[in-house]
């Protein structure tokens, strides 16, 4: 994992495995473990195949809610993550593809 600080990067975190973009100095641990929980669900199912379902689970869920913000904390990975980045131990513990139960 390598963190990079982009101040022009519109949220405050994303990660892009296996990087996590920052727009802020020295971000919390609670946006890294955010963010790393992304990178865990990115490496269990592969990088193309993460996004192609982030992607086409957002559409989903946009027609949906009909609503760009609950659209995207709809999305499993995100509902998950939501969940979990305070939990600092949570990606000790969570087992193989965690974000099944977010469905």
């Amino acid at each position: 994992m390598f963190v990079v600080r982009i101040s022009s990067l519109r949220p405050d975190g994303m990660a892009l495995f296996p990087f996590i973009l920052v727009r802020k100095p020295n971000p919390g641990p609670v946006l890294l473990n955010h963010e790393r929980i992304h990178l865990r669900q990115q490496a269990e199912l592969g990088i193309v195949p993460f996004y192609l379902w982030y992607v086409l689970e957002y559409l989903i869920r946009r027609f949906q809610y009909r609503d760009h913000y609950l659209a995207y904390r709809n999305i499993c990975f995100e509902r998950e993550a939501f969940t979990n980045d305070e939990d600092l131990t949570y990606l000790k513990n969570r087992s193989f593809w965690g974000f099944w139960r977010y469905l």
